[in-house]
């Protein structure tokens, strides 16, 4: 008896395994299309591509909000740096050290980074308004309308028809992309940031906040030398010729720092540029353009199921 029962419960596995297979290609892309709809709407509600993507926004527009810092305090220390003269008097001869001279290279270069900078501080802010409009829930429930449409359109194709059916995967396309597109981006370009641009960006970071400091303290050393002293007497005329020789020395080698220092410098406000335009504009672009033509390819696919 169990063993009759056992040879009719494997002829009915055997009929079942039949059937299935029969209309197996059509069942396995039904059920390829129905992950398609459903893993978007899980991926929304879940939360975790929006939180990812709202701390590197965040991230992202701290570091260009401290590099746009510091091209405008180097353009305000080179603003007022630039008719400074330092004036110094060994044994009476007078030398001057012009900052202005120095500063040219780099003058007109910093206003211009200063701009562009402003350009990816806004750009960057604009992605973090974008984040939140993203997340709005309205964008969720029409992910879900969505979602429903399609699976209604890939099951039950006779209900909606052809044009019905193609329809609705194109609506769910456009709402993925239009709810997923800028945390993509984001997350994109970010990651490609910390792979790739972080070490650079703050490396030329402390290179420009080195420049500035040293611009200050010539500027500020200039100032001081500007302020007329009491006659001193003659031993302290000594000590003061052999002070100021070993201070004509020493800011010769201040210029001469200083000069390199914003050759330098030059090279990398050319890096930060390239490095803010990539992360704040080209690389967002690119990300945007590969995840529409990636939803074009899958809803293609889909509307043949």
């Amino acid at each position: 008896m169990a063993l009759q029962y056992w040879a009719q419960g494997a002829q009915s596995e055997a009929r079942f395994a039949e059937a299935f297979m029969a209309d197996s290609p059509s069942r396995r892309r039904k059920v390829i299309g129905s992950l398609l709809a459903i893993v978007p709407v899980v991926v929304a509600l879940a939360g975790w591509l929006d939180n990812s993507s709202a701390r590197y926004a965040e991230a992202a527009l701290t570091r260009s909000l401290v590099t746009f810092a510091i091209a405008r305090t180097l353009d305000g220390a080179i603003s007022v740096a630039q008719g400074t003269q330092v004036a110094v008097e060994p044994g009476g001869v007078g030398v001057n050290f012009a900052l202005g001279q120095a500063l040219d290279p780099i003058n007109d270069l910093v206003e211009r980074f200063s701009a562009a900078m402003l350009v990816a501080t806004s750009s960057l802010a604009l992605q973090g308004v974008l984040l939140d409009m993203a997340r709005w829930w309205v964008a969720n429930l029409a992910l879900g309308i969505a979602a429903v449409l399609a699976l209604v359109a890939i099951w039950l194709p006779a209900w909606v028809g052809a044009t019905g059916s193609r329809a609705g995967i194109r609506a769910l396309a456009i709402v993925v992309f239009v709810r997923f597109a800028v945390p993509v981006f984001v997350l994109g370009s970010n990651l490609m940031f910390e792979t790739f641009l972080a070490t650079d960006q703050q490396a030329a970071n402390d290179a420009l906040t080195v420049t500035r400091t040293e611009i200050e303290v010539i500027a500020e050393q200039g100032d001081a030398a500007a302020t007329p002293a009491p006659a001193p007497s003659l031993t302290e005329r000594l000590g003061a010729l052999v002070d100021e020789s070993l201070q004509a020395l020493d800011m010769r080698e201040r210029m001469q720092r200083l000069t390199d220092s914003v050759s330098n410098a030059v090279e990398h406000i050319v890096h930060l540029i390239v490095i803010f335009a990539l992360q704040a504009i080209i690389l967002p672009l690119v990300f945007l353009w590969l995840f529409a033509e990636a939803l074009k390819k899958i809803a293609a696919r889909a509307a043949q199921l």
